[in-house]
């Protein structure tokens, strides 16, 4: 037999229960999705900054790291709002490699997804009450976004995920911002198209209930960069792939038409020191064109304690990726102070 069942996960609520948010949390989490969503609605002009490391590895080093975050946060919360990237789960374009904590708690020991569904609640939970932050996290299982559903304030579908029906749909069905990503062939249709659907209510079967949706007006696009037939990169972050796309990403089709730029991935060609000069770039187009001001909403970046990345082994460095190369600490203050300079 090709598919072997080890045992049944607990139901999102009976996890829920077990690990709750207190109401304060219930509040905040509350106050943070109205303040995301007023920037999405164009009532309010701040910028966002979803930054984080490229995957939650370590409690400890993702807490700290947020907590350092939140610091800055009350620094710039006038112009910016910051939003921690807590990514639990790891896409891998062949299957192999470490697929984040809610599959691998501790990436030395083999997966342990019981063990995983509860650390990564856990974690969500300690970093909202250590910093005083909701996160974001990517959905690329939409039937375990179930178990963080009442945390995350938002999230992100993938490249590789954009197209899939399941996505979308569930998507339509959620009440905060979901970011649809260009595929990885940068065909910005299907991007598009995945947005409609996000927009539209729709019915269909999830966790074997059958359900309807009101659709999400909150759904948007993530430029990423996209890859040619020969395996070379290519950013979409200038200002002509934004004109483009301000051509065809029309108000009359598509409620709150809005941009967050992922500086890394394809747009860097993933040399995480070019995510400076990125950030630089798209905000002077944003100062010397109104409408891409308007609908270039923020940036998401990829960050974390210690610069660069390093492989999986018994003497790992505290807050270094085991994923993609990130930016370090002291350059992620500076460009959170520079984003903050020029996004007014």
């Amino acid at each position: 037999m090709a598919m072997t069942i080890h045992n049944r996960l607990p139901e999102p609520e009976i996890l829920k229960m077990e690990y709750p948010l207190t109401l304060e949390l219930i509040k905040m989490k509350k106050e943070r999705d109205e303040e995301i969503k007023k920037v999405f609605t164009g009532e309010s002009d701040k910028f966002l900054v979803i930054i984080g490391p490229c995957s939650a590895d370590n409690e400890d080093s993702v807490c700290d790291y947020v907590s350092r975050l939140a610091k800055i946060n009350d620094e710039v919360k006038d112009r910016l709002i910051l939003i921690p990237r807590i990514y639990t789960n790891k896409p891998r374009t062949t299957g192999a490699g470490y697929k984040g904590m809610l599959h691998q708690p501790d990436p030395m020991q083999a997966p342990d997804l019981y063990k995983g569904i509860v650390m990564i609640r856990k974690m969500h939970i300690r970093a909202m009450n250590d910093s005083g932050l909701t996160a974001a996290d990517e959905m690329l299982y939409p039937e375990n976004r179930s178990y963080l559903d009442d945390i995350l304030s938002y999230e992100a579908i993938g490249a590789r995920s954009v197209e899939n029906q399941q996505h979308r749909l569930t998507a339509s069905g959620m009440d905060i911002p979901v970011g649809m990503k260009n595929p990885t062939s940068g065909d910005m249709s299907v991007m598009l198209n995945a947005i409609k659907a996000a927009q539209n209510p729709t019915s269909f079967i999830y966790r074997g209930y059958n359900v309807s949706t009101s659709g999400n007006p909150l759904a948007h696009c993530i430029l990423r960069g996209y890859v040619n037939s020969k395996g070379e990169c290519h950013p979409n972050y200038h200002y002509e792939d934004m004109m483009h796309l301000l051509s065809v990403y029309h108000p009359q089709e598509f409620a709150n038409p809005a941009v967050i730029v992922d500086t890394n991935h394809s747009n860097s060609n993933k040399q995480y020191k070019e995510q400076i000069r990125i950030a630089k770039e798209v905000l002077n187009n944003r100062l010397h064109n109104a409408e891409l001001k308007k609908m270039v909403k923020g940036f998401m970046i990829e960050s974390y304690l210690e610069e660069g990345n390093q492989p999986i082994c018994e003497n790992m460095t505290y807050g270094k990726s085991i994923t993609d190369p990130c930016l370090g600490w002291e350059d992620t203050r500076r460009l959170i102070d520079t984003i903050a300079e020029m996004s007014v």
